[in-house]
């Protein structure tokens, strides 16, 4: 789960939160190939539950897990990808653009862009309502 200060960047609804690896590597490396392959069955479960309409992929190790292991955040990142009728776009990870905030605004179109889906699909229909009381 997000519990770092990347991830407080973007918890603000009702969401579910799944990772392509289970459990974190030593020295939050990025998990390996192998790693990632004894976690799929997991996440394939959890999204078979769950059912999601859309997907957010956040970071590289997301893109790998769901998208394939050829696939690069930097490629990939903005686009919209269907698979299974579930909609999927990537965006970096909370903690990239901590360390290069030159990516955010790339980011904030994404999510401009998640939004947009998520009104077309009628889902969320307060998005586009001001959240000040």
């Amino acid at each position: 789960l997000f519990c770092s200060r990347g991830g407080r960047m973007f918890i603000r609804r009702p969401v579910y939160i799944a990772a392509g690896a289970r459990c974190r590597p030593p020295n939050t490396r990025r998990p390996r190939p192998e790693e990632m392959a004894a976690c799929l069955p997991h996440l394939r479960g959890q999204v078979a539950l769950v059912r999601p309409r859309v997907i957010l992929l956040l970071g590289a190790t997301a893109v790998a897990a769901v998208l394939g292991p050829d696939e690069r955040i930097t490629r990939c990142r903005g686009r919209w990808f269907e698979r299974k009728g579930t909609h999927i776009i990537a965006t970096y990870h909370p903690s990239a653009l901590l360390r290069d905030p030159s990516k955010k605004r790339a980011a904030w179109e994404d999510l401009q862009s998640l939004r947009q889906r998520l009104t077309e699909l009628s889902l969320y229909p307060d998005l586009l309502k001001e959240d000040r009381p």
